[in-house]
């Protein structure tokens, strides 16, 4: 008797169910873009094109969510988009806007900079398999870490009359900005943040309102956001801490 084959048929996906992986793909070409920038020392741009793939990375999950396109396909590139948007091209710009000087240690910097990165990516992928999705985060997320470690840069550009931030001072930056990625630091996640619908409006007032201010004083922004973020991250690890001598007595 004929043995019959069952054809497994691929899924259909339209165009539109197409876009966050399309958008993916775009904060990788912004990441690219950014590397070759830092090269040429064109290091506004660099950032400006960081900035753009930290705002598509927030659009593609979400959209994914929506759209009930969601894959593990999509899934993997988001990580390998994160891995090259907020480590590799955020440690390559640090290292030719302020680093290069330092030679050894600037590139040791880099190095231990990238490897966290995707240490923490691959720690939340793991956990993201076994445990679900989670409210909050472990360490510093990878996006957050990029705007970190820009910090120097940023600095150096918002006050131009002061003298520069020492090669050996940014470099320990680096890699303390690096250590706060694979701790175990309980972060907030923006997940959390409930708004009822009508404060709906203020928010977008709120969020052109910044991003004019983003746009007028680029640096001066990213100087007062990062400050801003690392008083979260101090106010997380006291409270952390008090947990844990809770736990313990």
């Amino acid at each position: 008797m004929p043995v019959r084959r069952r054809v497994q048929r691929s899924r259909r996906l339209s165009l539109g169910q197409l876009l966050p992986n399309l958008i993916t793909l775009g904060a990788i070409c912004a990441g690219l873009t950014a590397i070759r920038f830092s090269i040429e020392g064109r290091i506004p741009e660099a950032v400006g094109l960081i900035l753009l793939a930290a705002v598509l990375d927030g659009l593609d999950g979400r959209m994914a969510r929506m759209l009930r396109s969601e894959s593990a396909i999509g899934a993997e590139l988001d990580s390998l988009a994160d891995f090259l948007n907020f480590g590799v091209a955020v440690a390559l710009l640090t290292y030719f806007s302020t680093l290069h000087g330092l030679s050894r240690l600037g590139w040791i910097a880099v190095l231990v900079y990238v490897i966290c990165c995707v240490l923490r990516l691959a720690r939340f992928n793991v956990g993201a398999k076994s445990d679900g999705p989670s409210p909050g985060f472990t360490g510093v997320p990878s996006p957050a870490g990029a705007m970190l470690a820009l910090m120097p840069v940023a600095f150096d550009r918002a006050f131009p009359t002061l003298p520069e931030l020492p090669g050996v001072l940014v470099a320990l930056w680096l890699m303390g900005v690096a250590l706060l990625m694979i701790s175990r630091i309980p972060t907030p996640s923006l997940k959390l943040l409930r708004i009822p619908s009508d404060k709906m409006p203020y928010l977008l007032v709120l969020f052109v309102a910044a991003a004019g201010v983003l746009f007028t004083w680029p640096w001066e922004t990213l100087v007062v956001l990062n400050a801003a973020y690392l008083c979260v991250v101090i106010w997380s690890v006291v409270k952390w801490q008090k947990t844990e001598v809770r736990d313990e007595t």
